[in-house]
């Protein structure tokens, strides 16, 4: 598999390389088609060996084995490596969307609703990791890639197996991302990619990094700072969004939310995230609303479809509804006010008892003021 020269893309014998996507210290990305009938197109990362010190080579065996291993929709697939004399090729699962940084800058700002929904499956990707013990260590906009509607998590070069009570003092990543106690400190543990969600979820809602700066002085400045995130002047998110943004973004590591806390959050609410699962959860509860409703206990009814609903429509973002979820709303509305009404029927009932009972009390009070004493 001979090189030719670096300004043309490297020949190998698979694929042919055509567009370059990207490139950095230690490698260049490429749009490549593997050759004969398939025409399956993939990314393929490029790593120069002669770019290569000793610390760039561990990493690079580190995401190698890593990706390797990792199997998540939320994930960039690793397909294959290879090698020779030159170059070290790491054939990548394709993602037609670009990243999530170009897809913030095209709308300037991101709803709250997308913003979530976005949110999800990087939690999603990072409850996996976290499982397995691995840090990514360079989260931001850049290396999160769109599939369609679909994110998944890109360039592990500087994820490591970190243990919970490991700690680390190389400084990897952006520093527009980096947590704070890996600038100052030296000294940081797997905490510090729950500050780069933070990051990333402020950039998404309000166009900008929370440490935006003219100067990498400025920015060192505002990141070694003792001063609390704040939100920007006028910002409109949810009282869920902000809670979560201020937890996540929380300068000191002690004080920052916790993973287990992260994924259990109400704004996260990994509960209801559009998953190929969505429709069966909604499903079984919606069998039981049915059931309910048969038996006449409308406000438990009620209560099963609304459950149903919160797992129908992210199924629509999966493309698994269908078109009964509109019988299920109408009949979750019409149950709505049917429970109302049954309420309201209760309270004129009781006010009237209530009337009734007072009546008999003051007939009582004037029958005592009427009846002739003993003589």
């Amino acid at each position: 598999m001979a090189s030719t020269s670096s300004f043309a893309p490297p020949k190998l014998s698979d694929f042919i390389l055509t567009e370059r996507l990207g490139s950095g210290t230690y490698a260049t990305v490429y749009k490549a088609y593997r050759k004969g009938n398939s025409r399956e197109v993939v990314a393929v990362k490029v790593v120069g060996k002669k770019t290569l010190n000793k610390a760039s080579t561990e990493n690079l065996l580190t995401e190698i084995e890593i990706l390797k291993t990792v199997r998540h929709p939320h994930i960039v697939q690793l397909k294959d490596f290879q090698w020779d004399a030159e170059n070290i090729y790491l054939i990548l699962e394709w993602c037609s969307g670009g990243d999530l940084s170009c897809f913030i800058r095209s709308r300037r700002i991101l709803p709250e609703s997308v913003t979530r929904r976005f949110l999800q499956q990087i939690a999603c990707a990072l409850q996996f990791l976290h499982e397995r013990n691995i840090s990514h260590l360079d989260l931001k906009p850049q290396n999160i890639l769109l599939s369609g509607s679909i994110l998944k998590l890109a360039d592990f070069g500087f994820a490591q197996y970190m243990s919970p009570w490991d700690e680390q003092s190389v400084l990897r990543g952006s520093p527009l991302y980096m947590a704070p106690e890996m600038v100052c400190r030296r000294q940081y543990d797997s905490r510090v990619d729950l500050w780069s969600v933070g990051v990333i979820l402020y950039e998404a809602l309000f166009g900008r990094a929370p440490f935006a700066s003219k100067s990498y002085a400025e920015l060192e400045e505002k990141i070694r700072s003792n001063q609390p995130i704040e939100l920007p002047p006028g910002a409109r998110v949810s009282k869920d969004c902000r809670d979560l943004l201020l937890r996540l973004l929380e300068r000191n590591p002690d004080a920052r939310i916790t993973f287990a806390e992260f994924f259990t959050h109400p704004f996260v609410d990994m509960e209801h995230m559009p998953t190929a699962e969505s429709i069966v959860k909604a499903k079984k509860l919606v069998l039981q609303a049915v059931q309910k409703d048969q038996e006449g206990e409308r406000s438990a009814a009620l209560s099963l479809y609304c459950s149903a609903l919160e797992h129908f429509v992210p199924a629509i973002y999966c493309k698994t509804a269908f078109p009964q979820v509109r019988q299920y709303v109408s009949r979750a509305e019409e149950l709505k006010a049917l429970v109302a009404s049954d309420n309201r029927l209760s309270f004129e009932q009781a006010r009237t008892s209530r009337d009734i009972l007072r009546g008999k009390e003051t007939k009582n009070k004037n029958k005592k003021h009427t009846s002739p004493g003993r003589g």
